[in-house]
């Protein structure tokens, strides 16, 4: 049995298709979805979406926002999102590397914590594009 999933951004839509797992990054961790999984609604972390398809795992980095989960649909709603196999390894490498640089030279409160949003964000593309197993 199969599980009908939807990525969504407020400018495209990323995926649309069944798959038959994911593995979902939430703010209270991370969550295995497979067909007939109990309804839900939860808020959705920065972090990698794993999906399982034909066999194979996909990956996908997402940028916070909610998923909804009920009758074998999966709707996620997120700021951003990118398939590990669009991003560009050596543009990401060079992001996560001047985000670190710019955590470290970050001043006031209000710098700082972006900054740690911009990293977050530049660790999840990396990690979409090599993935730990």
């Amino acid at each position: 049995m199969t599980l009908n999933l939807s990525v969504l951004t407020p400018n495209r839509i990323v995926w649309d298709s069944e798959v038959e797992e994911i593995v979902l990054s939430t703010n209270s961790g991370q969550i295995g979805i497979l067909s007939n999984h109990a309804p839900i609604a939860t808020a959705v972390d920065i972090g990698i979406l794993r999906i399982r398809l034909n066999d194979q795992w996909l990956t996908m980095a997402l940028m916070g926002g909610f998923a909804r989960i009920g009758n074998n649909e999966i709707t996620v709603l997120v700021n951003d999102a990118e398939k590990g196999s669009d991003i560009d390894p050596q543009e990401a490498q060079q992001t996560l590397e001047i985000a670190e640089a710019n955590v470290k030279k970050a001043e006031g409160r209000r710098q700082k914590i972006e900054a740690n949003l911009a990293l977050r964000r530049a660790r999840t593309r990396v990690e979409a594009i090599n993935p730990i197993s």
